[in-house]
């Protein structure tokens, strides 16, 4: 029975901390499938000027640098795009990746067929081409490898295959189908235009600091080289003090999860310790049974280092057991982790047991043998031993040392188990403090969303695209059940986002300031109304605002208060978001929204109308890549989801649909690391209390059980058995009210490096503090009390008669 506990503490202690090391290394600390992957860099700016910490590459960021960078071998732009594929059975819209014809390269990917974009291919007005991924080309095309050549129809364009990309490719976290060159016209590239991702390989012996330094002296060569757009002025864009930040490609893939990793990992590793608290305990039971029995060997001639190693082969033994239970726990817990693993989590599909998993695993098994395993060797392998044949082996109490090594390790057992807790409960109450805010919507399970998208090559003028997507609306409507239907670029929390300068007719800028950075949304009449967003102030666009491109524009509550105080003040109000830009009249101001999440701060928005007259300076604007919301009482069935198609396809049978999700699917999303962590820490803390208390139960059982003789006589002159059984769970509180100490101390200490996973709640937040110390005192109070019920049922005539 001895070796089965122990064996099973160790296991859930080691097992855990495998699974979430797995996690770890998969996710943060495993290379980059590519070759030489330290030499590969993000390539990112970073703009104070106008507060924007992260800023992506433009175009002539990336031909400056392109022409006269030194620090890189090969470097390259990309974006996301989707885009629809018509001509092969049913239209489908699928990710793609724009890229420079350097992306691949730079990577140093081969092809699985065919050959990847040249620069000519690269080139404006250069035939069209397209590369796909492996696994589109087995799904799509049955792995046919005569698809080479063959021309398929891509956003109403002709383009022709010239190359499939390895298996097990991957270009970070994300999942494109489809690869194709920008054919970016320099002749027309202007400054701005921020949008791109960049990855560039440096040369050897090159640093990133080298190339950031680089960087530095050629941004003003951009802005020296290329004009900038229309109705700005290059001013403006060093006022915006552009500088590099470039930084490990690595980090554009693990992102900001790596903080999140760690915690996990260091409260998964407090499990682990008060696991082997709870075996150093039992062992140290164990050995004071074979007291006198080491103490005859050491009469005999034992030397002490041959006991020690002896008592240390024994609890590495019990750990490698441990380590191999562990192992079979822990594939089993990754198989349920990555089941329910976040979409935020990047590389989920690289996670498993792998060599380096094995030897972390074997690592910590040796570990925590030599730890709880130095427990009896320090207390009976030395000097001790002598005492063995002057006690007798009498069933005499415990020596007050003794005692003392074993109720230190149920103090330092509650003090990890209450720091767990108290993470656990932070955790608690940001989950629910973020169920809480209001997300600027209302009922989104009966909010159904889609995406899709009208290609230039298709409809060609942009009266005739609103036109259609007016048409749409109209269709969606007569659908059953559905009560009101939308347009807009940005399904909240949906991660589409725009972001740009906004100018104030009222607002006067001294020389060298700019205005703020506002989020950019397009949408159509009704959009507030579908998602049940409030409407503040003024009125909402209509279909003739559209139709005869009228200037206006509304804004969000958070956008008014920051310009004009309230929402009534900024009505009438003009904006524009370039200088050779039409003022556009506010003549709405609309609820805020969390758009980012719950947890992130509202941003100030403003919203145009899907089709204008004059936009970023093009004379002919219409968003052709359009979310469509929903409000149906039906959403989310398939009956619905067939209707919701046909009258889509009954306009233009020609539009795949993309990403058709509710936006109750969208919000839980936006919460599902939040919602992750906390499961994780649950787990943790439930853990560590069971731990906390089964090693509590296990002293007072032992205390009892040395005790037995000296209850025998107490209750023999005359103590009452309640007052028996009340001592030792005193002893239990007492032992249990001073690891709350430590622990409230040490949670105090420790809680600030999870402070950047709350919301809303203070890292030493009295409420989760009282409640975790009344929970861990109750335990350890039932804990304790369970065994001292045998010392009330003791008969003092059989104690006195143990010898």
């Amino acid at each position: 029975m001895f070796t089965f506990i122990a064996v099973l503490t160790l296991a859930l202690g080691i097992g855990a901390n495998t699974a979430i090391f797995s996690v770890l290394e998969g996710v943060l600390l495993k290379p980059l499938p590519h070759a030489d992957p330290d030499r590969l860099v993000g390539l990112w700016l970073t703009a104070p000027g106008i507060n924007i910490k992260n800023l992506n590459l433009s175009p002539s960021v990336y031909f400056t640098h392109l022409d006269q960078s030194r620090s890189f071998e090969s470097l390259g732009i990309y974006t996301g795009d989707s885009v629809s594929v018509t001509g092969i059975a049913e239209p489908e819209q699928v990710h793609a990746l724009l890229v420079t014809y350097g992306v691949l390269p730079t990577l140093k990917v081969q092809p699985f067929l065919g050959r990847f974009f040249s620069a000519k291919d690269d080139s404006p007005g250069a035939a069209e081409t397209v590369v796909l991924t492996y696994g589109y080309w087995q799904r799509r095309f049955g792995a046919d490898r005569s698809v080479l050549g063959r021309r398929i129809l891509i956003d109403g364009k002709t383009k022709e295959v010239i190359g499939v990309l390895p298996r097990d490719f991957r270009f970070l976290d994300r999942d494109p189908e489809l690869f194709q060159p920008f054919q970016f016209d320099r002749s027309k590239t202007n400054l701005g235009n921020f949008s791109y991702g960049g990855v560039g390989r440096l040369r050897p012996g090159v640093t990133i600091a080298q190339a950031n330094a680089e960087s530095a002296r050629l941004l003003p060569i951009t802005n020296r080289t290329f004009p900038a757009p229309p109705g700005f002025s290059v001013e403006l864009f060093e006022q915006a003090r552009i500088t590099p930040a470039f930084h490990p490609f690595k980090q554009d893939l693990t992102g900001d999860i790596g903080p999140t990793l760690w915690v996990l990992m260091g409260t998964i590793g407090l499990v682990l310790l008060i696991a082997c608290a709870n075996v150093a305990n039992l062992l140290l039971v164990r050995v004071e049974s074979r007291h006198l029995e080491l103490t005859i060997r050491a009469a005999l001639g034992a030397s002490t280092r041959r006991i020690a190693y002896e008592l240390l082969f024994e609890s590495l033994t019990l750990a490698l057991l441990g380590a191999l239970g562990g192992l079979a726990l822990a594939f089993g817990a990754l198989r349920l982790l990555v089941a329910m693993a976040p979409a935020g989590i990047p590389r989920v599909t690289q996670i498993g047991i792998d060599l380096p998993v094995l030897l972390f695993a074997l690592a910590v098994s040796l570990f925590t043998g030599l730890l709880f395993g130095s427990a009896p060797v320090l207390k009976y392998a030395g000097a001790h031993l002598s005492s063995g044949l002057r006690d007798g082996g009498r069933a005499l109490s415990v020596s007050r040392e003794r005692r003392r090594a074993r109720n230190t390790l149920v103090v330092v057992q509650v003090t990890l188990a209450l720091v767990l807790l108290i993470s656990s409960g932070l955790m608690i109450r940001t989950f629910r403090a973020l169920t809480q805010v209001q997300p600027g919507f209302f009922d989104p399970a009966h909010v159904q969303t889609l995406s899709l998208s009208i290609p230039e090559a298709q409809v060609p003028e942009a009266d005739k695209v609103l036109r259609m997507e007016n048409d749409i609306v109209d269709r969606l409507r007569q659908v059953p059940g559905v009560s009101s239907v939308a347009i807009t670029t940005a399904v909240p929390m949906g991660g589409n986002t725009s972001t740009d300068l906004l100018f104030a007719r009222d607002r006067s800028y001294r020389e060298g300031q700019l205005p703020p950075v506002r989020r950019f949304i397009f949408v159509s009449p009704g959009l507030q109304r579908t998602l049940g967003t409030p409407l503040i102030a003024g009125r909402d666009f209509s279909w003739a605002d559209l139709n005869n491109k009228v200037p206006v524009v509304m804004i969000s509550e958070s956008f008014a208060r920051d310009y004009w105080g309230s929402a009534q003040a900024a009505l009438h109000k003009e904006i524009r978001e370039g200088m050779a830009d039409p003022w556009r009249e506010i003549v709405g101001v609309v609820g805020d929204v969390h758009g980012d999440g719950v947890d992130q701060k509202v941003p100030t928005s403003a919203y145009f109308p899907v089709r204008l007259n004059v936009f970023w300076g093009n004379k002919e604007f219409i968003q052709r890549t359009v979310s469509y919301v929903i409000r149906s009482s039906r959403t989310g069935s398939e009956s619905f989801l067939s209707e919701v198609r046909r009258a889509i396809w009954s306009v233009n049978p020609n539009l795949p649909l993309a990403e058709v999700r509710t936006l109750d699917q969208i919000y839980r999303k936006s919460m599902a690391r939040t919602s992750f962590t906390l499961v994780l820490l649950m787990i943790a803390g439930g853990m560590a209390l069971l731990l906390g208390a089964v090693g509590m139960y296990g002293v007072i059982a032992y205390s009892v059980s040395q005790s037995t003789r000296e209850i025998g006589i107490r209750m023999a002159l005359g103590a009452q058995p309640r007052a028996v059984a009340g001592s030792f769970v005193r002893h239990g509180i007492v032992l249990a009210g001073i690891g709350a100490a430590f622990g409230l101390l040490s949670a105090f200490l420790a809680m600030r490096l999870l402070s950047t996973l709350l919301f809303a709640v203070s890292p030493a937040d009295p409420l989760t503090y009282g409640v975790m110390l009344l929970l861990i005192l109750v335990t350890a109070a039932l804990a304790s009390y369970l065994p001292s019920r045998r010392a009330a049922a003791i008969d003092p005539a059989t104690a006195l008669r143990l010898d």
